[in-house]
């Protein structure tokens, strides 16, 4: 049986589907536990076509690295011996490549099930349990929980647990190096649901609550001033894992008011700040308002999204030159400077993205999503050796610059390593009794909790149509589907395009 009823909301098309068919399902992971709309990713299947292109060989350009170098640095803060000499590149930010690896390798595992991305993952977390225990041992005063691998670690945080900050000050971005290994530990038990990789970032996130402990505030808004990426996100994801409230005190502690404050009240005071600083910041604040209902979260949060999208975004998603926002005057500067925006940035606006459509599910948000994952995340792989891209340029007649496994370890090319593992993330989400169509993907949808199975089959963006076809299940639900602002005039009465078979 088959009831379909159309309608226009917020430039979706809405249709109640009622249907019978054998049902099926998988377990829920922790992924759709701590969001609440997210499908896990072993849930969605990428079918044949250039996203389940682009994954694979970003898989085949991972395993090309080595583990044991990438470990080294944390080996080494933790006093043990190195099994392997680290990576030389970015020296100073010691680690970060590693722990973004291992966010890649559980989403990659999550994904697609593949052996050799899971075994390499629990090689991470066995080794990253030593280390921890190491730091436990040989700096009891300072390391208890810690799993950072900067050089200089033991004089940094001493120093800055007592509220002297000269050697903060003096230091590269130190919570942005920690913070990617607090993301990588959330990831593993995020999409792999790997419980040891929970009970070390839970370490993880008392060590930092106990470094800041005795700051005040004037204190706390100084070391934020320095670039710390999503720390107000992960201790809120924190408090969602484990419902205590000190991981959400701390994210609010966490949270730069510098920046939430003015937002807030709809002031713009972002021109030729330093872009990827900020976008993890607002991440922090719809997530706190998320889990926390505080309003003012929530409007510096939107707010900024809003200001960067229609404001300083160019057509195909991207922001920032020089890796700043500028101002309106030095907007030429796209045109006249070779580095354009990062793909960092991207990466972290569409999280932000997904965190806002979560709370507020609007077809705005899946218009930025579409535009910028095709545009600019997609395009930032080499579509035949899949290095990665750190700036695309809007000079005209400019060239883009590839990584090569290995080598260039910077904050793009470690950031990229996870963009294509998640392609399946946002292509569909659910609310209630709804399930949202967000993006014309070649997929495979499984709502284990309907029991429904939902094949999309489409050569978009080579063609301006798609497929649903409702393949298993059993369920009554209402079916939105994204209806892009692209569409040319008389898409409606083209809707025999999008077609639902049963």
């Amino acid at each position: 049986m088959r009831t379909i009823k159309f309608t226009r909301e917020l430039f979706y098309f809405s249709m109640v589907c009622c249907l019978m068919l054998p049902g099926s399902g998988l377990e829920a992971l922790a992924q759709s536990k701590l969001y609440s709309n997210q499908f896990d990713l072993n849930e969605v299947l990428l079918l044949e076509g250039p996203m389940q292109e682009g994954r694979d060989l970003n898989i085949e350009v991972l395993l090309q690295y080595d583990v044991d170098r990438l470990l080294a640095p944390f080996r080494i803060q933790a006093g043990l011996e190195p099994k392997s000499d680290p990576y030389a590149n970015w020296a100073g930010l010691d680690g970060h490549v590693g722990e973004h690896y291992l966010s890649a390798m559980a989403m990659n595992y999550a994904a697609t099930g593949n052996a050799d991305c899971k075994s390499r993952m629990n090689y991470i977390i066995a080794e990253l349990d030593t280390i921890q225990q190491a730091n436990a041992v040989n700096n009891p005063s300072w390391g208890v929980g810690y799993l950072g691998g900067m050089p200089g670690s033991e004089i940094l945080w001493t120093n800055l647990k007592i509220g002297d900050l000269t050697t903060y000050k003096q230091t590269w971005a130190p919570w942005y190096n920690l913070h990617k290994m607090y993301a990588g530990l959330r990831n593993a038990w995020l999409y792999a649901d790997d419980n040891l990789a929970k009970k070390l970032f839970l370490n993880y996130c008392d060590l930092g609550i106990m470094i800041i402990a005795d700051l005040d505030a004037a204190q706390m808004e100084k070391m934020l001033d320095e670039e710390h990426v999503g720390m107000n996100e992960v201790y809120a994801d924190a408090f969602e894992i484990s419902k205590d409230p000190k991981y959400l005190e701390a994210a609010k502690r966490f949270s730069h008011k510098r920046l939430l404050n003015p937002l807030a009240e709809v002031e713009d005071v972002l021109y030729n700040m330093h872009a990827n600083t900020q976008v993890p910041k607002f991440m922090g604040f719809a997530r706190i308002a998320e889990l926390s209902g505080t309003e003012k979260y929530e409007d510096a949060s939107e707010f900024f999204w809003e200001t960067v999208v229609e404001n300083r975004t160019l057509a195909f998603g991207g922001n920032s030159r020089r890796e700043h926002f500028p101002s309106k005057a030095s907007s030429i500067d796209y045109v006249n400077v070779i580095d354009g925006p990062e793909t960092c940035n991207s990466y972290n606006m569409l999280k932000l993205t997904e965190d806002l459509f979560r709370l507020d599910p609007q077809a705005k948000y899946a218009e930025y999503y579409e535009r910028t994952l095709f545009n600019h995340i997609r395009s930032s792989q080499h579509p035949e050796h899949g290095g990665y891209v750190y700036f695309t340029s809007a000079r005209p007649r400019h060239y883009r610059v590839y990584s090569a496994p290995n080598e260039a370890m910077c904050c793009c090319v470690s950031t990229v390593m996870e963009n294509y593992d998640k392609y399946n993330q946002f292509i569909y989400t659910h609310s209630d009794n709804a399930l949202y169509v967000n993006l014309f993907v070649a997929s495979e949808v499984n709502w284990s909790e309907k029991g429904v199975t939902l094949k999309q089959t489409t050569d978009f963006p080579e063609e301006e149509q798609t497929k649903l076809e409702i393949t298993k299940g059993e369920a009554s639900f209402d079916l939105k589907l994204h209806f892009p602002s692209w569409a040319r005039e008389g898409f409606y009465s083209t809707l025999n395009l999008l077609q639902m078979t049963c």
